[in-house]
């Protein structure tokens, strides 16, 4: 029986809070988007967490007032040491609007789903604020917002290039990608009074510096991107920039990365290596309840929660490197794993949970099936500049053993109050299609496929193919629609082999740059013919730091440098989306005016079997015409 909970579980959010544990004052104040969740898979517990952790005082301000007297901004005062500010767990324009730029009407990471409790572009709203109210305190910013507009980048909501977020916002240090290693030697050099705006050098941050006199006294190398000026003349410069950026961050090794702007320099320092399974460890194994705070007991459900609170993430990063993605840019293409151990330590806690009932929704991460993969001979991965581990094949040097994974959903389903654990996360499943019988028994690609479909699906299995277009795929750097064929049919045997009743849910995208309405009709057919009626899609949406975004915006592959077409018009994405329903009715005669408008009636043919429905109506007015003769 778990024992019951105080309010001093959490970390505090109210002054009442903070007095109660006798603190006259605090280090950091957490300004965060979302509610506060003290949960790992929640960027401001995590980082708040470590912070107390490592002796400091600190509390979290989650989803304040930005329109009234900004109370919630002055609550606590002035902390010692800095203002940490998060968006939350989603970039704040990802989170409002959609992909044809609509308001959204919900917000997942609040309570009842409820929107409007977080500004536009909320880095640079509150760091403004935190600015006007406390000019001298230093503001560190991260989460997924900061870390993927640390560069120059294309905003696709205003439609035009915009500065590094830190010149954006006024904010004096940037913590990308996860964080908690910077986090931890931002605070040990802050323990030991060196003073804020001298602490330049620590890995996997990013600064502005007043001239170009930015070199670091480590002994990192130097890599220059071309100036803000170049990229807003010039979108080649731009396109350039993010082959460089990716591919720099495709390496073990990695460079400082500098741009100019204007008269300022951005300084992006090399991230930290990859982190250990002891490191990983200590970020998970933190003392969380794994609850929302007190304060939402009688509130709605906050959805983002509901998701995932019976869940365990076993592992971080993705070597996938799909073009739209922006999980390696923010999480890295190396894979960290968690330890045997912490999992299990972690399902301890979890199923203590009230309202637990014997059901684990998920064992995954990123990529449900990575786990504990990396490159078999680092020295190779090491100068290795490619985006992905297993696009267009998977890489020789990669270690794709499914063991220790199937070995963890064992010991988990073997617990006494656990009644099934599946599986939420989307598979890749050309990691385990082997044509290779000795490396298939090896890694327990067969044997994986058939514990995972028999044991750990839920009715229903998510994968994400994303198209059927070669073409369109190679874009994507998705595997071949033949692998996703394969993959049903393996899944199809398996379930007719035990007499499972279940279904794969293949997720999909529309507008994706390089796809035309053709593409599409033809998607449409494909997944016909294989008897699905689609769910699961979405229209492209682009974000900034992902390779698809960057030739939407410069119409150029930063690669192959050729022209590549995107859709950009409402009219255009929505004619594409009306593809994925062919099978209601209300749409069928948009999508004939769709293909008639492309010269394209051969598609109508096979997908709506129109060329039959006008050979019957030919007849019914024949018939009619006999009757009237006669």
């Amino acid at each position: 029986m778990a024992k019951p909970y105080q309010i001093k579980d959490w970390l505090p959010i109210t002054k009442d809070e903070v007095k109660s544990r006798g603190w006259e004052a605090l280090d950091v104040v957490i300004i965060s988007g979302d509610a506060y969740i003290d949960h790992p898979s929640f960027g401001q517990a995590v980082i708040g967490r470590i912070i107390e952790q490592e002796g400091f005082k600190v509390a979290i301000v989650p989803q304040p007032n930005w329109k009234d007297d900004l109370r919630d901004f002055k609550k606590f005062g002035k902390p010692r040491l800095f203002f940490g500010v998060t968006a939350g767990s989603m970039d704040s324009m990802v989170n409002h609007y959609t992909a044809n730029k609509r308001l959204r009407s919900d917000d997942a990471y609040t309570p009842g789903g409820k929107a409007g409790f977080r500004p536009d572009y909320a880095i640079i709203v509150y760091t403004k604020i935190l600015k006007s109210l406390y000019p001298d305190t230093p503001v560190v910013i991260g989460g997924i917002e900061a870390s993927l507009r640390r560069y120059v980048h294309y905003d696709y909501w205003s439609d035009k290039l915009m500065k590094p977020i830190l010149i954006e916002s006024g904010a004096d240090l940037l913590l990308y990608g996860m964080g908690e290693q910077a986090l931890r030697q931002l605070l040990h050099l802050l323990a030991k009074n060196i003073p804020f705006q001298s602490i330049k050098n620590i890995p996997q941050t990013a600064y502005i510096a007043a001239n170009k006199e930015v070199l670091s006294e480590n002994d990192w190398k130097q890599l220059s991107l071309d100036s803000y000026e170049k990229c807003m003349k010039d979108k080649m410069s731009y396109a350039l920039n993010f082959r460089k950026i990716e591919e720099e961050s495709n390496c073990i090794s990695n460079a400082q990365i500098i741009q100019q702007v204007g008269e300022k320099w951005l300084v992006a320092n090399p991230p930290f290596a990859t982190m250990t399974g002891k490191e990983i460890d200590a970020s998970f194994d933190l003392p969380y309840t794994r609850m929302p705070h007190p304060k939402y007991f009688k509130k709605e459900p906050i959805p983002a929660y509901e998701m995932i609170k019976f869940s365990i993430n076993l592992h971080r990063g993705c070597f996938g490197g799909c073009s739209f993605c922006t999980i390696s840019a923010h999480q890295g293409k190396f894979v960290a794993s968690r330890s045997e151990k912490s999992i299990m330590n972690e399902l301890e806690k979890l199923i203590q949970l009230p309202d637990f009932k014997g059901q684990i929704s998920d064992l995954g991460g990123p990529s449900a099936n990575m786990y504990q993969m990396a490159g078999i001979d680092k020295n190779i991965c090491a100068t290795c500049r490619k985006p992905s581990c297993i696009y267009p094949v998977v890489c020789k040097n990669l270690n794709t053993n499914h063991h220790p994974l199937l070995a963890i959903y064992k010991k988990v389903a073997e617990h006494p109050l656990v009644k099934k654990a599946t599986i939420g996360s989307g598979i890749r499943y050309d990691l385990f299609l082997d044509s290779n019988k000795e490396k298939d028994k090896q890694n327990a690609h067969t044997l994986y496929a058939e514990q995972l479909i028999r044991n750990h699906v839920s009715g229903r299995l998510k994968v994400a193919p994303e198209h059927s277009s070669e073409e369109v795929l190679k874009l994507m750097r998705k595997p071949s629609f033949k692998k996703f064929l394969l993959f049903k049919k393996r899944f199809d045997d398996i379930c007719n082999k035990y007499s499972l009743n279940q279904q794969l849910i293949p997720y999909f995208i529309s507008s994706h740059p390089g796809c035309d309405m053709a593409d599409m009709a033809q998607l449409a057919i494909d997944t016909k013919a294989l008897g699905f009626k689609l769910e699961q899609v979405q229209g492209f949406t682009p974000t900034p730091m992902t390779l698809s975004t960057v030739i939407f915006y410069t119409g150029i592959h930063p690669y192959t440098l050729k022209p590549i077409a995107s859709v950009k018009t409402l009219q255009q994405k929505q004619a594409q989306n009306a593809f994925f329903f062919w099978y209601k009715k209300e749409m069928q005669a948009e999508i004939r005016h769709l293909l008639k408008s492309i010269h394209r009636e051969d598609l109508a043919e096979s997908l709506l079997n129109y060329k039959a429905e006008k050979q019957s109506s030919k007849v019914r007015i024949n018939k009619k015409k006999q009757f009237k003769k006669n």
